[in-house]
Parts: structure tokens; C-alpha cells; sequence
């Protein structure tokens, strides 16, 4: 993974040569090594090859589809992953963060804009692995090294995405908090702009694997009309 104010390397995914071209470009040009992939099989050969930081996946792909791309991709490597989808309905995008992505852009979309985004998720995960913090966090059975980049719950080791881990991070450093989807976007994706639906999936990814039972999630719970709140289990226990 980057450390950040190193060279990146980001996989293009696209069958239309003109886009792969363009966002290629403006992320050479802002000092990015790009790899460019015209199908599924191609992205996950180079995913298995290749170090890389980050994907930029269509979802609009010949053969196998950029969402089973995505669902394959995030058996074999955590790294932060941008679809591009010319899909208008919201059930594709949520798919696509249900199964891994990071986020997504609609097409047609600014060159400028995509490049923002990527920059912001590669800032971020340089940030986490310079040790965004350093130390452990815990509650209960729930463990987070922050040197590490490592969470476990009962022992066993937990498969995060980066920014999975840093939201889960983010909420253990403010128990009892609650944050609005705005506030995590601006604290834990480092945007001011972006789909607030991206925060609501994200949450319901880290309760299917951190909660014990996640339809009744006692960890990271819902505050209505405002967002989200992490409730220490062990002053649950308490009480």
C-alpha cells in the first residue's frame, strides 16, 4: 500500500478506451503510475500480479461484470476501489458497496472530480498506514491495532477494507459520539462532497462483522435524525 507523497500505481478499468485514456492521463500527469485493464479478466490478472493502491472499475464491462469484478477483487486484495457506473439506478450503487467498493462516480463525470476522489481515498490510506494512530484500541473482545492495521473480535481476525478499518478506527476513538453520514464522510473519507450512502453502507458492513447479531447492533448504533454512535459493549455491561 502508498505512503503517502509516494508514487502511486492505479489500475483503469474500462472497455472504453477513450475514458481509460483521459482519467489516465490526468492521473499521470498529477504524478501516478496507471495500469489499464479493457476487461474483468484482465483487472484481476493485474490485481494478482501487480502492487497497486487503488481501482478505478466500470461497472459496464464486456464478459464478466464490473460488480463481479469488484466481488472477486475483494478476495484478493483491500485495496480502495472507485466504480464508475453510467447506471442511474441507486440499487446498482449500493450492490457495488455492499460487495467492496469504496465509492462510485456517475457517468459522465469530470476528469477533475474523479481525480479528487482518488486522491482523497490515497491520502487517507497513506494516513492509516503511516500509523494514523499508534496503539491499540479495545472494547471488550474487540480489538483494533492501529500500527498494525489489524482488528480482531473474539480472537479472530477481521477482513477490512481500508476505509472499513479507518471508520471503525474513527468511531472506537469517539464512544458515545454521534456523528452525522456528512461528518463521517469528512472525518474518515477526508470529502466534503459524496454520497452520504456510501457511510450508510459501510456501517452495515463493519455491524455483519464486528456485532454479534447485526440486525440488532449494539456496538455501532443508529441515532435517528442525526447518524451513527459507537457504544463501548463494556460499559453496556456494566449497566
Amino acid at each position: 500500500m502508498l505512503h503517502w507523497g509516494m508514487t502511486s500505481r492505479v489500475l483503469v478499468v474500462d472497455d472504453d478506451s477513450t475514458i481509460a485514456d483521459v482519467v489516465g492521463r490526468y492521473l499521470e500527469r498529477a504524478g501516478h503510475q496507471v495500469l489499464v485493464a479493457a476487461d474483468g479478466a484482465t483487472a484481476l490478472r493485474l490485481a494478482t500480479a501487480e502492487h497497486l493502491d487503488l481501482v478505478v472499475l466500470d461497472l459496464m464491462l464486456p464478459g464478466m461484470g464490473g460488480l463481479e469484478v469488484c466481488r472477486r477483487l475483494r478476495t484478493i486484495t483491500t485495496v480502495p476501489i472507485i466504480m464508475l457506473t453510467a447506471r442511474a439506478e441507486e440499487s446498482d450503487r449500493i450492490t457495488g458497496l455492499e460487495i467492496g467498493a469504496d465509492d462510485y462516480m456517475g457517468k459522465p463525470f469530470s476528469p477533475r472530480e474523479l481525480l479528487l476522489r482518488i486522491e482523497a481515498v490515497l491520502r487517507r490510506s497513506g494516513t492509516s498506514l503511516r500509523g494514523g494512530g499508534v496503539g491499540t484500541l479495545r472494547d471488550a473482545d474487540l480489538v483494533v491495532d492501529l500500527a498494525a492495521h489489524e482488528a480482531r473480535v473474539g480472537g479472530q481476525s477481521l477482513t477490512l477494507t481500508a476505509r472499513e478499518f479507518d471508520l471503525l478506527a474513527f468511531l472506537l476513538q469517539h464512544p458515545r459520539t454521534a456523528f452525522s453520514r456528512q461528518q463521517l464522510l469528512r472525518e474518515v473519507w477526508d470529502w466534503s462532497f459524496g454520497d452520504d450512502s456510501t457511510v450508510t453502507v459501510h456501517v452495515r458492513r463493519l455491524r455483519e462483522k464486528i456485532e454479534t447479531d447485526a440486525s440488532a447492533p449494539r456496538r455501532i448504533v443508529t441515532v435517528w435524525g442525526v447518524g451513527y454512535r459507537f457504544d463501548p459493549v463494556r460499559v453496556q455491561e456494566r449497566t
